[in-house]
């Protein structure tokens, strides 16, 4: 049984080193998201995820996410670390785009700007208790978005595409 976590998460509007702004193509990851866990994950390029290490910690995260030439802005959850359920032997950028897709976007552009921590990574005992944190992280994610300063971010010409 997971503990009783906030529905909301961060400061009021996100604080530095927030936003942060990430883009590459999406790599072929280890095939769990939609397999094991029933929440299929874009991972960024391990460039991406190394430099998204310099100047944040490993954990899970919150924000916007576009895909490739979709005019869609949505919210989304990344877990950036070592997934010690999966002992990953180097750190990865997993990110959720909270929408269900009809096809893969293997090769397409992902932008996505980080707006907030939400948790450490951690290891979990089973399958089942990872899947129950991360639709909570899932549910935060939403709530704390909502909020204008964080909501105002979707528009960002980065994230939209708009940006050259």
């Amino acid at each position: 049984m997971s503990q009783r976590r906030p529905s909301i998460i961060g400061p009021s509007s996100p604080e530095s080193p927030y936003p942060v702004n990430l883009k590459g193509p999406v790599s072929k990851g280890f095939g769990r998201g939609s397999k094991d866990l029933g929440i299929p994950t874009a991972n960024l390029p391990e460039e991406v995820a190394e430099a998204f290490g310099q100047v944040a910690d490993t954990g899970i995260y919150y924000g916007w996410a576009s895909v490739g030439h979709c005019k869609d802005v949505l919210p989304m959850v990344m877990s950036f670390g070592w997934n010690p359920y999966y002992k990953n032997e180097m750190r990865s950028a997993e990110v959720h785009i909270i929408h269900q897709y009809e096809h893969d976007f293997y090769g397409e552009e992902l932008r996505v700007i980080v707006t907030g921590y939400i948790r450490a990574e951690k290891n979990y005992e089973s399958l089942d208790a990872l899947i129950e944190d991360i639709n909570t992280d899932i549910a935060v994610a939403q709530k704390s978005l909502a909020r204008p300063a964080y909501e105002a971010l979707r528009t960002d010409p980065f994230i939209t595409g708009a940006a050259a």
